[in-house]
């Protein structure tokens, strides 16, 4: 018998001093079995730092055609694309003929190996690719809990989380900016 997605519920109140965006959001995140703790917290920092009307999580690992967020306009055109993790050049490719805006953000121990093999095939493509400190996504999935809530305040280049468990600073780099 196949082993089915783990459901975590977050309540996220979000401040993001970049974009002047300050909302409560209540998501529900299906972790897929072969998915990570890291991996599934590092896309629900991706989504906060995205938010906006119709963002939403697609069905991920499961489908590897579509990213892991995206958001659609009302006439159905992709309007964003994120993906998380290491995903391939061609994958990328296709991705910045079909949305509006691409981002990537790599966020593991192999980033910079994956970085360093795909850097040439990635720069002439327009989107952008944000590396997340490894060791503080870590301690940001070290805080997870099935029902959590959460504040969120991004500004500059991190986001300060502070959850019932504790606090953290996520911090990322700018790889390539469109």
């Amino acid at each position: 018998m196949a082993l089915s997605a783990t459901i975590y519920k977050f309540t996220i109140a979000l401040s993001d001093l970049n974009r002047h965006y300050y909302d409560s959001v209540a998501l529900t995140v299906a972790q897929h079995p072969s998915e990570n703790a890291e991996r599934m917290m590092a896309r629900v920092l991706a989504f906060c730092l995205h938010a906006q009307e119709f963002l939403e999580f697609t069905k991920g690992l499961s489908t590897p055609e579509t990213p892991d967020i995206w958001a659609k306009s009302l006439d159905g055109n992709t309007t964003l694309w994120v993906e998380v993790g290491e995903p391939s050049a061609d994958k990328l490719k296709k991705a910045t003929r079909i949305a509006d805006e691409v981002w990537v953000y790599t966020f593991n121990s192999k980033s910079e190996v994956w970085w360093q093999q795909e850097q040439v095939k990635i720069n002439p493509l327009a989107l952008k690719v944000r590396r997340l400190v490894w060791a503080e996504v870590e301690t940001f999935a070290g805080m997870l809990s099935r029902k959590m809530d959460l504040s969120m305040t991004i500004s500059g280049d991190s986001a300060f989380i502070a959850t019932d468990k504790g606090e953290c600073e996520v911090h990322w780099q700018d790889l390539k900016d469109a």
